[in-house]
């Protein structure tokens, strides 16, 4: 995975995935009921995907790979960055990517998640 369209395609096949532009025109946020689990720059080179995670899992993955870091203009607890240059397993980066929006969903209200048949 190291483009754009990787990052749209795994995110597009997520339940309830939207892509929005709430911030400006080149910063595409995917979200679900409204929540964001995973924004990119579609002008990023590299390119680079936030994602959400628990705070031991982020601390865990930062010191495992080098290309995650903290993230990038975000919570830096909750949200890591992902550098997607090769270096990091494709499998990881879905896996990552699928996480968070499994913890944006979990954090949704019941009737929330209701609404969306989750």
């Amino acid at each position: 995975m190291q483009s754009i369209q990787d990052v749209r395609t795994v995110c597009g096949a997520l339940p309830h995935s939207q892509e929005t532009f709430p911030f400006d025109a080149t910063t595409l946020v995917f979200k679900v009921a409204g929540k964001m689990y995973a924004l990119t720059a579609l002008d990023g080179d590299p390119v680079t995907v936030s994602v959400k995670v628990r705070p031991e899992d982020g601390e865990a993955l930062r010191a495992a790979h080098p290309g995650i870091t903290p993230g990038y203009h975000l919570n830096k607890r909750h949200w890591v960055t992902l550098t997607l240059d090769g270096t990091l397993p494709d499998g990881l980066i879905q896996s990552l990517i699928a996480d968070s929006h499994a913890l944006v969903v979990h954090g949704l209200t019941r009737a929330a998640r209701a609404d969306l048949g989750l």
